[in-house]
């Protein structure tokens, strides 16, 4: 954004050729950024259309293809026409079955015909190029070459008056109905899967559907009923069927969890923070940013202790001003903090600990650190920070212009651009350093500010001690907009990157801070990297289950175990996999109640590696004031 800025501002000291380059990295971000969303766009829809194909052919896509027929099927279902020889290329002799996510690599790979490759392939057959082949060498080709037909088949096509011309084929109106066709078959599927709302919870693996609804369901429709699940049935005194995907009659062993929580008015509030005025404190804030994709990004920070010290670390949401009658949607969000401590290198960090006492929306964690470094990755599950579709009515103003025809930036967007100051204000110094705002140019544009740029700034926006204030950040947008003659688009492309919707409220990102108390020593804390959650992350995660979590051997099957573990207001189950082969578990969470969880579903499956582990998810309660109840099957597909 300063990039932009500044090329009005230095125009009359710059090349006519560097105004044109500073024009063309505005231009190139905005369009990197809605490539990005494009991609995004395109991804989903994609995955929406495999899974139209499946749910056509079968209940469920946790169910396997069995047979070439059925991957022949299916494949046709997603507007594919595939020959014997692309059947064979992925059934072999080796293959048993194939999943749903096999089929999805198969679409990737197998893309369907387009009308002008159609139109190449007969053009080579009528070689004088007349539009038209003979009935004749159309029987002749198709019961001679490649995947012989049969007369009959080839019947069907020559006998169809929509392409039939005296005796010949019109191949161009052939290829528009193949076409309409296969554009009809993926439609109906689609049409379909928006019609039954049941499909539409039945998704596979980690593609997670967007839902603003807890996973507890009033009215399940009746499944197979597994043997093991009579006890499940029996202890509540209700002969109802439960509700299961069909493909659990493939389930080899299972294991049930139950967990009761009372409402939050009774949660344990065991931290004590200390008497600020004899220990040491260092702060630092930061926030986490939803992607387009739903993977959420966040600051990173080293700590270091010059000397062995009790310590006391805390992280919650930051309430930072909102704009006046605006939600502060991220007040919600669940935060943690997991602490590593670094030794020779980076990549070999070990987990000392994580913030799992609770107070209220703070968590934290209180014991005894040797001098270090240490790295402290913050975390939150995802269950109240997602994507959920809201009705927004109109788009907010951003700029205007006053009766001298001078552009203004609007009471609203001033309001946001303080709560932004104050959320990449890491340090709380009121003032922004050239640190500070590569964070904020990273996370909006991509791109560095060099020192030779921040020099710029300092010469045309208002500073202190070489860092920004609060109204050189304004100036700053404000001269983004006059160069672009009040044109917000680059502006929103920022709002958009930051978490804001187009109501000016901040839905897709939840600005924290962190407190570190040192009694015998001053600590010191610095953000390091701004990116999402690392396998460090993933695996201190799952350690932290796995130590503290109960654990449950699955029944018929001792080298699957499931981890639960309860911390505060969230339940996290993890999967351990000891076999040498990987398996794929199926997780029913329908007996549930007032639960809310990251997956955004009732029923899914996770594959996990050979020897590893991984979470299966995180849970919370729909609603804090109610009691909730969290009943979770975890069964083997294979």
């Amino acid at each position: 954004m300063m990039r932009v800025a500044l090329g009005a501002k230095q125009r009359e000291v710059c090349s006519p050729e560097n105004n044109a380059s500073l024009s063309i990295q505005t231009v190139t971000r905005s369009e990197s950024f809605q490539a990005k969303k494009s991609q995004h766009a395109e991804e989903e829809i994609f995955y929406m259309n495999c899974r139209a194909a499946y749910l056509t052919v079968f209940k469920s896509s946790l169910e396997n293809i069995k047979s070439k027929e059925q991957l022949s099927l299916v494949l046709q279902q997603a507007g594919r026409n595939p020959s014997q020889k692309t059947v064979n290329k992925y059934w072999t002799s080796q293959t048993t079955t194939l999943n749903f996510d096999d089929f999805c690599t198969i679409l990737k790979k197998e893309k369907p015909a387009t009308k002008p490759e159609l139109l190449k392939a007969f053009g080579k057959i009528d070689r004088d190029n007349t539009g038209y082949i003979s009935h004749d060498e159309l029987y002749k080709i198709l019961t001679t070459r490649g995947e012989k037909m049969t007369r009959d088949e080839v019947s069907t096509i020559t006998k169809q008056a929509d392409f039939n011309c005296s005796g010949k084929l019109d191949y161009n109106k052939f290829c528009d109905l193949y076409m309409a066709t296969s554009e009809q078959c993926c439609k109906t599927a689609r049409e379909k899967l928006e019609v039954d709302s049941r499909l539409r919870q039945q998704q596979f693996g980690s593609q997670v559907e967007t839902s603003s609804e807890g996973i507890a369901v009033s009215k399940p429709s009746p499944r197979v009923l597994r043997k093991t699940d009579h006890k499940l049935a029996s202890t509540k005194g209700d002969s109802r069927t439960p509700s299961r995907p069909s493909s659990a009659q493939s389930c080899k062993a299972s294991t049930s969890t139950t967990v009761s929580m009372g409402a939050s008015s009774n949660r344990n509030t065991k931290l004590i923070e200390p008497d600020t005025k004899e220990w040491q404190c260092a702060q630092s804030k930061g926030c986490f940013y939803l992607e387009e994709d739903g993977e959420i990004i966040s600051h990173k920070y080293k700590l270091h202790l010059p000397q062995r010290s009790t310590v006391c670390i805390t992280i919650k949401p930051l309430n930072v001003r909102q704009v006046e009658g605006k939600s502060c949607h991220w007040l919600s969000v669940d935060t943690a903090l997991y602490i590593l401590k670094e030794n020779e290198t980076q990549e070999n960090l070990q987990l000392v600990s994580f913030t799992e006492q609770q107070n209220k929306e703070m968590s934290g964690w209180k014991g005894e650190l040797g001098s270090g470094i240490y790295w402290l990755l913050p975390f939150t599950t995802g269950c109240r920070l997602k994507k959920v579709k809201t009705q927004i009515t109109g788009e907010a103003k951003l700029v205007y212009r006053g009766e001298d025809g001078e552009l203004a930036l609007t009471k609203e967007f001033r309001a946001a651009l303080l709560d932004i100051f104050e959320t990449i204000d890491l340090d709380g110094n009121g003032l922004l350093s050239l640190e500070e705002y590569n964070f904020f140019e990273l996370r909006t544009s991509g791109e560095n500010c060099d020192e030779e740029a921040w020099a710029v700034c300092k010469e045309n926006f208002d500073m202190k001690k070489n860092e920004l204030t609060r109204q050189g950040f304004m100036d700053l947008n404000l001269m983004e907009a006059n160069d672009r003659e009040g044109d917000p688009s680059d502006l929103w492309v920022t709002l958009l990157s930051l978490g804001y919707n187009k109501a000016l409220e901040m839905t897709e990102a939840c600005p924290f801070v962190i407190d570190i108390y040192a009694e015998k020593c001053k600590p010191r804390i610095k953000a390091i990297y701004l990116e999402a959650g690392s396998w460090q992350l993933n695996r201190a995660i799952c350690k932290s289950v796995v130590n503290k979590g109960e654990a449950k051997v699955m029944d018929g099957c001792e080298n699957i175990i499931i981890y639960t573990y309860k911390a505060g207001r969230r339940i996290t189950s993890v999967i351990e996999n000891k076999s040498e082969n990987k398996v794929i578990i199926h997780v029913n969470n329908e007996q549930s109640k007032n639960c809310l969880s990251n997956r955004g579903l009732t029923v899914f499956a996770v594959e996990v590696a050979p020897k590893s582990m991984m979470v299966s998810q995180h849970v919370m309660p729909l609603n804090e004031r109610e009691e909730w109840l969290y009943n979770c099957v975890h069964s083997l597909l294979r």
